[in-house]
């Protein structure tokens, strides 16, 4: 959007993905990309074909515990995602049979974990942690849901207010998910200098734990993720307390 041929073409703004929600919601943009939680809560269509998601580990997306998942009580989030936050409750509750109480913080690890049994820590807080080097139980919530499941995790789409897809738009967006893809070296060079990264991390992040282009079961996953939060909804569950 950028770089290649799409550039100029769209008045962009850069937002965490929660905040592209809320600006979708409010009508002050037309199309953003959403977690994915964000398609049980607004009538939203998606623009097929490109988003975040993974196939397994995500890195960027750490449950860090001070004890077995089992035995979680409390937990803080970060809750600049809105899927993660709804992600971590389901499996929890699914696959390790437990509902925390829990309270929004600031991306602080050592201080999260003051007040709570466990922190969800999400992005480049994350990606700044080796889960091998700190003596805290960690999962990765991609290859959580993936080993539950055996599917694929989608966390955020392209999406866009009723009306505002069309098949030219789709296009647009597949064609710059490819640029960029074609392009993933310079990337790399970029985004490692600036938020101060090893280029090796960020070109594993980007090669090996995210996928970008999204097909049929990635779909498939998506589906059942919002099947399983809508029922939570359903029921009345009380997980978060946003600050």
């Amino acid at each position: 959007m950028l770089h290649g041929r799409q550039r100029d073409r769209f008045d962009l703004e850069f937002r965490l993905p929660a905040d592209c929600a809320d600006q979708l919601a409010s009508g002050a943009a037309d199309i953003g990309i959403v977690p994915s939680f964000e398609l049980t809560r607004q009538r939203l269509e998606i623009i097929p074909g490109a988003g975040i998601a993974c196939h397994g580990a995500v890195r960027s997306i750490l449950l860090i515990s001070s004890r077995p998942a089992a035995e979680i009580r409390t937990l803080a989030l970060d809750s600049s995602s809105r899927t993660s936050v709804e992600l971590v409750r389901l499996i929890l509750e699914r696959r390790y049979g437990v509902a925390p109480q829990s309270v929004s913080h600031a991306p602080d690890l050592d201080r999260m974990l003051r007040i709570a049994d466990a922190a969800l820590i999400i992005g480049d807080p994350a990606l700044r942690i080796d889960p091998a080097c700190v003596p805290w139980h960690v999962y990765d919530l991609g290859a959580e849901w993936v080993e539950m499941t055996g599917l694929p995790m989608v966390f955020a789409v392209w999406a866009g207010r009723t009306g505002t897809v069309t098949p030219e738009l789709a296009a647009a967006f597949q064609e710059s998910c490819r640029y960029g893809l074609d392009h993933l070296e310079e990337i790399v060079a970029a985004e490692s200098a600036a938020r101060g990264f090893a280029p090796d991390l960020v070109r594993e992040y980007l090669t090996r734990h995210i996928v970008h282009e999204l097909g049929p079961r990635d779909y498939q996953g998506m589906e059942l993720f919002l099947e399983y939060a809508s029922r939570g909804a359903a029921a009345g569950m009380k997980f978060v307390t946003p600050v």
